[in-house]
């Protein structure tokens, strides 16, 4: 299975895992400039 032109992946199950370690950077670790640098998990935290 391919996801853009990038990766192929062989199942279903790696197609999952690498989605789940992509939305926990994304949310965690990626620095969003919209949200004036900070991750959108620092950003809930703050809000709190």
């Amino acid at each position: 299975m391919r996801v853009g032109s990038q990766h192929l992946f062989s199942s279903l199950n790696e197609l999952q895992e690498y989605a789940t370690k992509w939305q926990y950077f994304y949310n965690h670790q990626r620095p969003n400039m919209a949200l004036n640098g900070f991750t959108p998990m620092q950003h809930i935290q703050r809000m709190a």
